[in-house]
């Protein structure tokens, strides 16, 4: 494979915001050209005229820098108004100059056949125990049959699909395909509407724009027969593909954007970092990565499309939790501090700010823990937990009462405090810890005891152990 004459790109449509399938797509075509040193392109598919939003262009276009992906060409770059190239709303001559080349070499031809009309052609196929498949009985109109109908009704633009036998490509991720063109019948490359298919424009952009190499989902993978007789008929180049399995929820069920399913906004919004994002996308599918987060540039180094897993991938947020536990211990006191929300660190005391953010780093995997633990640790009024409120319901008063006289004897050493209360109830174990931490947090985990009595402060410890004293 030749580095410098690689380039891929990732083309969305702008529908709704990117999920965790969007995201792995672009993060694969941006790893593949880097890893040969080639360009990496963007560009907007948005001829759904019913459903594209040019807020959704934004929002995906900040997600993706967001990731840390940067792209050579597409929105955004280059001088203001460069970029219209990229949004395929922008280039209907163009696709309508290859519609007429086509037509006037009988490579395509105008078909009338209404909805009803095909779902009754494909209800008598199914009766006869045949694969559903376009007749071609347009196919057959005279150049005068079709004058005068195009004068009085809209009508598609179908490819004639020639000759029979197979049509095969070697496929980057699943390796050699073969499909049998007779399966394939004349389909549809213009609506009536005189809005492109999508695998039309998308074949011929790809062309144009001298993308080399193609990955995207395996339910791309039948458009890819009809894209490359597209591009042999125009005598255009044809990008080496791959299909990628697809990501899945854990019920199977493939990942989409109309189901609402788990977006790189919404895990922004959660709080996940890019890096624990990329580092879990980048082997969602994908084997042989040392353990460890990684940068962009080390993740490219190692990235094989020939290794990329042909499966689904099951999409897991133990595993993304995980990365995001790594993230977290790489980022640094000012990233931690950031990520933090405005009101956990109007909390914060400054003189406990590096104590806490330790804190963070080695017990919080988000935000909104972070926002809990401030409020547990700083405030006089905290909530609850039921199961803590058993722990301390079961709980003799005395064990509150004398509590509070271990604190006033140890402080905040819980070494000490552990010794003074172990010897004056005889309790041990859960007995003695769980009504303790329940009292002092209003839970029964988090951050070690020793660590988080020192930042209370003894008088706000004492308090609280005190209410549970006086019942």
């Amino acid at each position: 494979m030749s580095g410098t004459g690689v380039t891929t790109r990732f083309a969305p449509s702008p529908t709704g915001d990117i999920h965790i399938g969007n995201a792995r797509t672009a993060l694969f075509s941006a790893l593949l050209a880097r890893r040969h040193g080639g360009r990496f392109l963007l560009r907007i598919e948005d001829t759904d005229r019913e459903r594209s939003r040019a807020e959704h262009v934004g929002a995906l276009i900040e997600d993706l820098r967001w990731l840390g992906l940067r792209w050579d060409a597409g929105p955004g770059c280059g001088p203001k108004g460069a970029d219209t190239v990229y949004f395929q709303s922008n280039r209907g001559a163009l696709y309508q100059r290859y519609f007429e080349d086509l037509a006037a070499r009988e490579f395509a031809y105008p078909c009338f056949c209404t909805p009803a009309d095909l779902e009754r052609e494909r209800t008598r196929q199914r009766g006869d125990a045949q694969a559903p498949r376009y007749s071609g009985r347009c196919r057959g109109l005279t150049a005068g049959e079709r004058r005068e109908r195009l004068e009085r009704e809209p009508a598609a633009l179908r490819f004639a699909v020639a000759g029979t036998g197979t049509l095969g490509f070697d496929d980057l991720v699943r390796g050699p395909q073969t499909f049998r063109v007779a399966d394939i019948g004349d389909f549809v490359i213009r609506r009536s509407d005189g809005t492109p298919a999508f695998f039309f424009s998308n074949a011929i952009d790809d062309a144009l724009m001298n993308v080399t190499h193609v990955l995207r989902g395996e339910d791309h993978l039948a458009n890819t027969p009809r894209q490359i007789m597209i591009l042999r008929a125009l005598g255009l180049p044809v990008p080496h593909y791959g299909h990628l399995g697809l990501v899945v929820d854990e019920h199977g069920a493939p990942l989409s954007k109309r189901r609402g399913d788990v977006s790189l906004r919404a895990l922004r919004a959660r709080g996940y970092l890019a890096d624990a994002v990329v580092n879990y996308l980048a082997r969602l599918g994908r084997s042989g990565i040392d353990e460890g987060l990684r940068d962009l540039d080390d993740l490219a180094r190692g990235f094989e499309e020939h290794a990329l897993a042909r499966g689904p991938a099951r999409f897991d947020e133990r595993q993304l939790h995980h990365w995001q536990r790594q993230a977290l211990q790489k980022i640094d006191a000012a990233g931690l501090w950031g990520w933090l929300d405005e009101e956990t660190r109007a909390r914060v005391p400054a003189d406990q700010r590096e104590a806490f953010l330790r804190m963070v780093r080695g017990n919080m995997s988000d935000p909104v823990a972070a926002r809990q633990l401030a409020h547990i640790l700083f405030s006089d009024v905290f909530d609850m937990a039921e199961d803590a409120q058993r722990a301390i319901d079961t709980a003799a008063e005395r064990f509150f009462c004398r509590a509070v006289d271990a604190v006033d004897q140890c402080g905040t050493d819980f070494a000490c405090l552990r010794r003074v209360l172990m010897d004056s109830t005889g309790l041990r174990g859960h007995a003695l810890f769980a009504p303790l931490r329940a009292a002092v947090t209003g839970g029964l985990e988090g951050p070690e005891m020793a660590q988080l009595l020192p930042m209370m402060g003894a008088q706000r410890v004492r308090e609280r152990l005190l209410r549970r004293c006086h019942g």
